[in-house]
């Protein structure tokens, strides 16, 4: 048997077990040598179905005691909806709230970057074009839940208070609030959703395993002329979301 189906047997009998119930929330789970033993397979395996299993937050490693049953991660739901108000602030803190979390992120930005052929295709500008780019990892309650690439059009947003979406008063607005404060009104938002698997950076990032599930949502904010304002790619963990959508009957 392929080592890595081994390994997804194993982590997937495991979690099957714990929430069944097999093991209380605070009990302390066999040894990694007993599993070993039980699905006659090596430590390694064992060790990494085990790690995953805490990375997904149903079991907790302790220092020098072993690994124990946690309360389990709740997935939270994402919903996407076409009624939002602009004066609420950061959408995602919002959605964190709802939750009973407390929603931060760190960002990182650049301006005047080149526009890549894909970004300059869905921003309705020329390959090439300045942008500002931000990139960003969201957190919920200081854990890592999402990441976004925000591409916006410096032809929209140059020489105005708003250039750089993490600096002065409406810093963390949201794209919404921020393009109506220099006249832009957002008028409809398309997105995309696709099912992938995380790379290797993005697990890092996420705090999850190399080809664990995600949801890409490729986003693109529009003014009332139809003209593309803001172009992102958020990639969300399968594990911590799932996505839903709502929209008005008219």
């Amino acid at each position: 048997m392929p080592r890595e189906t081994s390994y997804l047997q194993v982590f997937e009998s495991i979690r099957a077990r714990v929430e069944a119930g097999e093991w209380a929330v605070g009990d302390k789970l066999p040894s990694r040598a007993r599993f070993a033993r039980e699905y006659a397979v090596g430590q390694s395996v064992t060790q990494r179905a085990m790690e995953r299993l805490i990375i997904e937050g149903f079991l907790e490693g302790r220092a020098g005691s072993g690994t124990f049953v946690r309360t389990p991660r709740r997935r939270m739901r994402m919903l996407r909806t076409r009624r939002s108000d602009p004066r609420a602030g950061s959408p995602f803190r919002t959605e964190s709230a709802v939750h009973g979390l407390a929603g931060t992120w760190e960002s990182k930005t650049d301006a005047r970057v080149p526009a890549p052929e894909r970004i300059a295709e869905r921003l309705a500008i020329a390959p090439g074009d300045p942008c500002v780019l931000t990139r960003y990892e969201f957190m919920a309650d200081g854990s890592p839940v999402e990441l976004s690439e925000s591409w916006e059009p410096m032809a929209i947003t140059e020489g105005t208070a708003i250039v750089l979406p993490e600096v002065g008063e409406l810093r963390g607005a949201g794209v919404v609030a921020r393009m109506r404060s220099i006249g832009v009104t957002v008028a409809n938002v398309l997105e995309v959703p696709r099912p992938s698997r995380a790379t290797q950076v993005q697990a890092n990032l996420l705090g999850i395993s190399v080809g664990d599930l995600i949801t890409e949502i490729e986003r693109t904010y529009l003014d009332a002329d139809g003209r593309p304002v803001e172009t992102a790619d958020l990639v969300v963990p399968d594990a911590r979301y799932e996505i839903a959508y709502t929209f008005p009957v008219e």
